[in-house]
């Protein structure tokens, strides 16, 4: 998708280069809910007659690896953190919704989690009303007060949750990394294109097989959740 003499570039500029990983991950499942994929896989414009904010199937493929994702840090007692949009009311009209109008059209059942990769009782759940995990959310305080070095960064859209959450997480030197089939957008091209954006600037990005296997190299005393 990116040009050889692009990425020839970014190359020379000494972009990309793996920023590690830390020793205490928390997994953040951003806005696994109904209203972005629809409540059944189907084509994309199909799905936006349910939903118009929903990615279709790019949705449904990503989920599978979301939940292995989800399964691996249960079975490891890590954090497994559910930032997803909170229900909108009148008063959220504002600048978002101006550019994406189909936000305030979704609804009650579209806010539901989807079943394969729902919450648990005592996972933490943080609604939030902007593109980012920590806009507006005590997400930071949490992952500081639990003494977490790093991020998986899942869910959707790619272009939009997630890399604005990756930003933020940078800024505030959370390491990383984002797999490259657990997240999802409702474009291909914009998919490729930021996923190609974050492993330059912001995280690591590898397929969930390659993230499990990096996972599971980790110490268990250190990157074990305390209670």
């Amino acid at each position: 998708m990116i040009p050889l003499e692009e990425r020839k570039t970014y190359a020379m500029a000494g972009l990309g280069g793996a920023a590690g990983f830390g020793n205490r991950p928390a997994l953040l499942a951003i806005d696994v809910q109904y209203r972005s994929m629809g409540d059944r896989p189907m084509p994309i414009r199909e799905a936006i007659e349910q939903y118009p904010t929903s990615c279709g199937e790019a949705g449904w493929h990503a989920v599978a690896h979301i939940a292995e994702l989800i399964g691996l840090f249960r079975e490891k007692k890590w954090p497994v953190i559910f930032p997803h949009v909170a229900r909108k009311v009148g008063h959220d009209h504002g600048t978002f919704s101006a550019k994406i109008p189909g936000i305030m059209r979704i609804p009650p059942e579209g806010y539901d989690f989807v079943r394969e990769a729902a919450p648990e009782p005592g996972e933490l759940l943080l609604p939030k009303t902007q593109a980012s995990a920590f806009f507006g959310t005590p997400l930071a305080t949490y992952l500081i007060g639990g003494g977490i070095d790093s991020l998986v960064v899942t869910g959707c859209t790619t272009s939009g949750c997630v890399r604005a959450s990756v930003v933020d997480a940078c800024a505030l030197n959370f390491k990383s990394m984002v797999p490259s089939d657990a997240v999802y957008d409702r474009s291909p091209t914009s998919h490729a294109v930021n996923l190609f954006d974050i492993a330059s600037k912001y995280a690591d990005v590898a397929p969930t097989q390659a993230v499990v296997e990096r996972l599971r190299t980790l110490p268990e005393a250190a990157a074990r959740r305390t209670d």
